[in-house]
């Protein structure tokens, strides 16, 4: 499960106006936990600091989620260390991970710590000395992975094939250590955090080289690299981090667009003896032995983790630009390489192609996978808010001239379930056209036949089983009304606003199924065969992004998350 941690940089002792923000951020986000990559104390040479650490350790200072922190460039105060060693902890939530140590959270997520700085000369043995020797880093390769590394200082020629702007700043900048290049190289952590008094530099993710002794050769464990600057009152520099971390997503398989090559120096290795010959050569082929034994077909790749999933926030290389609103259990995006272009739809008001996705936070295949039945419903329930918000905007701003399609493709082998939301002129629903499209492409095609999705007896359409397709053909209120009336009756769901049609296309899990049919059935119903395929379309960002601030504009009189 994915964990939401909070990073904060040298506090030095301000601990008031740090954990009170911190309280207030953590009421609205509810973290995990928080971790602390700088001096958490001063020097202890003012009436403010020491009044500080006073009224921390009676309790007047709140720690309001479990925080761990390492150390800087100081040693810790004397009466931090008698609390420390008289019961593990400095007060409540608030946790030493000494010098150098491991440390797996009640998450899941492992932590590895190497504070204070390089001292190749330092025998001290003491653990709240702000100092470390190689041999302290290299005892830590013995944790063999890490989720998160903290180190007081950077790793050598960590800036080595970045792009990332380096702040103009009159400090030093932050001294590179190559033992704590290895550490990284060593252990592959998802996020390597640090500090930089005086700026926050956050680097392009980076890949790290198989090695000999990987279970996964394919496997491109990425390390995120993020430097915190110090808190201040007066500036305006980043001291604050927020991500979302799940331990158990699997490597990358694929290197992420903005993704470098490792920036570090391979490490030196000693020479390991040869392998028997026999051991070397089934490397790559199968021997007398194993003649009458089946081959075996490489596993399939489990699928990405949040962290690598295109629809997951805690991606950080989701390409947020596109996202339009953000609720409570769903989100709003613009379709990357839309089927509609901004001219479309122009004749009916619309200055932007209108093609959304409607996305819930679960990483989930199916929304009948999220087992926790109420945070299913309450998903399912903003899933629909925001097609009927959607429906709104084009009765108002299209005034009736267009319908809507939005279609969903739910497979137990998928990775994470969305809906796709399209404008229709209403016509075309209004003669049933839509509804036939998709029924005849599948006869077309040897699909099953569409049916009417049964209402369940629990009344719980979140929880629909099964492998299937399903598609919601809205017609808007004008076109509506002089539907029922050719018919004489009341259409399905009618009223003021407008009537809408259920279609469920039922899926064996073995079934081969088009992912891109419901884009299909609609290029070929408006004439816009030429983009089918999405990849053919891809806009610019700078098209991206005018096509979201358009439809943001346009949308937020009926933006429920704006309320």
């Amino acid at each position: 499960m994915a964990s939401k941690i909070v990073v904060i940089g040298d506090v030095n002792c301000e601990l008031q106006d740090v954990f009170t923000k911190l309280s207030k951020l953590h009421i609205k986000q509810n973290f995990s936990f928080a971790i602390i990559v700088g001096d958490l104390f001063g020097d202890c040479s003012t009436e403010h600091e020491l009044e500080q650490i006073s009224a921390l350790l009676q309790g007047n200072i709140v720690v309001p989620l479990p925080t761990y922190f390492t150390l800087g460039s100081r040693p810790l105060p004397t009466r931090i260390v008698e609390a420390i060693e008289s019961k593990d902890e400095v007060c409540p939530n608030l946790f030493f991970l000494g010098r150098r140590g491991t440390l797996k959270t009640s998450e899941g997520v492992r932590l590895v710590s190497l504070g204070g700085t390089l001292d190749p000369e330092s025998k001290s043995s003491d653990k709240y000395h702000p100092s470390y020797t190689e041999s302290d880093a290299r005892a830590l390769y013995g944790a063999h992975q890490a989720d998160i590394l903290i180190t007081h200082q950077w790793p050598k020629d960590i800036r080595t094939g970045s792009k990332a702007p380096f702040p103009d700043t009159t400090d030093t900048p932050p001294t590179e250590v190559q033992c704590i290049a290895d550490l990284c190289s060593t252990l592959k952590p998802r996020y390597h955090l640090s500090f930089s008094s005086a700026f926050f530099w956050e680097r392009e993710p980076f890949f790290h080289l198989p090695t000999a002794d990987t279970d996964n050769p394919d496997a491109k464990p990425l390390t995120r690299f993020i430097s915190l600057a110090a808190y201040s009152k007066t500036t305006k520099t980043k001291w604050m981090y927020a991500f979302t971390l799940d331990p158990k997503a699997p490597p990358a398989l694929t290197i992420p667009t903005g993704t470098t090559a490792p920036p570090f120096a391979p490490i030196p290795t000693k020479r390991k003896p040869l392998q028997s010959q026999r051991d070397s050569y089934h490397r790559f082929a199968v021997d007398d032995d194993d003649n009458n034994r089946p081959r075996k077909r490489r596993a399939r790749a489990p699928p990405p983790g949040p962290d690598q999933c295109f629809f997951c926030l805690s991606n950080p290389n989701i390409a947020t630009h596109l996202i339009t609103s953000i609720g409570d259990e769903a989100y709003l995006t613009t379709a990357k390489g839309p089927l509609p272009t901004s001219k479309t739809f122009a004749s009916s008001s619309l200055n932007f192609p209108s093609h959304m996705l409607i996305i819930p936070f679960s990483h989930s295949p199916t929304l009948s996978s999220i087992s926790d039945p109420t945070s299913r419903q309450s998903t399912y329930a903003e899933m629909h808010r925001y097609r009927s918000a959607l429906h709104s905007m084009l009765r108002h701003r299209a005034n009736n001239s267009l319908g809507a399609v939005t279609w969903e493709v739910s497979r137990g082998n998928g990775i994470h379930i969305h809906w796709q939301f399209l404008p229709v002129p209403a016509d075309l629903v209004h003669r049933g056209l839509v509804d036939a499209a998709f029924k005849v492409e599948a006869e077309n095609l040897k699909y099953p036949r569409f049916e009417s999705p049964s209402q369940p007896n629990d009344g719980d359409e979140s929880a629909e089983p099964g492998d299937f397709f399903r598609v919601w053909i809205w017609e808007p209120p004008q076109a509506a009304a002089e539907a029922e009336a050719e018919a004489g009756k009341d259409g399905e769901k009618g009223g003021d606003k407008g009537k809408e049609k259920t279609l469920l296309l039922p899926l064996s899990p073995d079934f081969r199924f088009d992912l891109q049919f419901g884009r299909r059935v609609m290029a070929k119903l408006m004439g816009l065969e030429k983009r089918i395929n999405w990849k053919d379309d891809v806009q610019s960002v700078q098209e991206e992004e005018a096509d979201a601030e358009a439809f943001k504009e346009a949308f937020k009189e009926w933006d429920f998350t704006l309320e």
